[in-house]
């Protein structure tokens, strides 16, 4: 792929839903060279819920951006990469509700299909629901609340805040399927508060074995800048890694 600009704007609400996951159930899901990035023997996945305004490329003013509600399915993964043992996030699939988003993400972060999205949030309530066109569906709905339910794999806040903060790089498949896209969102601050979940369903997750798949937490982040940085793409297995990595 060609130069692609940096990608600067403001992460409006962001809300990670995440389920604890047994690696095994993953095997089928998750392409070489991608491994599980485990937490006391568990995968973490979830649904990325997020509304961007003001996403323009850097440089230019705010009132040039852009805005849109999008979700990306992510499992935390590891690889061997140059630099050595590397960590990110896979995303087997990114919806969004803007036509321009879907275009310019074809082609370069990684295809993003065009879905539908209703949200509801005041006094600390959030209500979200996307519906996709291949019939891929995801609800939650949660209150602002003080820590992480007693029953996460996580001892405390500031441990899942790091392990999202270690994902900050994403990969894809690409639209021609000869190279995993990388794409990076740089947070300018990782202020984060619990979600207390109501209900959250994901209809890629609940096609996994239903004993393999437990909901651990949710976590919001709102009126953060932001910024996409391209990064290298990861040739896919027999592809040519000169090709795969412009």
């Amino acid at each position: 792929m060609g130069w692609f600009p940096s990608l600067r704007g403001v992460v409006d609400r962001r809300i990670l839903v995440n389920f604890r996951i047994d690696p095994a159930a993953l095997a089928d899901v998750l392409p070489e060279p991608f491994e599980p990035r485990t937490v006391d023997g568990v995968a973490i996945g979830g649904i990325c819920c997020i509304r961007l305004r003001d996403v323009r490329p850097r440089g230019l003013p705010a009132a040039l951006g852009v805005g849109a509600e999008s979700a990306a399915h992510r499992i935390g993964v590891e690889w061997d990469g140059d630099d050595g043992r590397q960590s990110g996030v896979y995303v087997p699939r990114r919806d969004t509700d803007s036509r321009l988003v879907a275009a310019v993400g074809d082609r370069r972060f990684g295809r993003h299909g065009l879905a539908s999205f209703a949200v509801r949030e005041g006094d600390g309530r959030y209500e979200l629901s996307m519906d996709g066109p291949d019939g891929v569906a995801v609800r939650f709905a949660g209150t602002e609340t003080d820590g992480l339910p007693a029953d996460s794999v996580f001892p405390d806040l500031a441990a899942a805040v790091e392990y999202h903060r270690c994902g900050a790089v994403g990969y894809s498949p690409s639209p021609d399927g000869d190279r995993f896209d990388g794409l990076e969102m740089a947070m300018d601050d990782w202020a984060v508060t619990p979600l207390a979940v109501e209900s959250a369903s994901a209809s890629f997750f609940d096609e996994l074995d239903p004993d393999a798949v437990a909901l651990d937490n949710a976590l919001l982040m709102r009126d953060v800048g932001n910024e996409l940085r391209p990064r290298a793409s990861i040739p896919c297995s027999g592809s040519d890694p000169a090709v795969a990595s412009d």
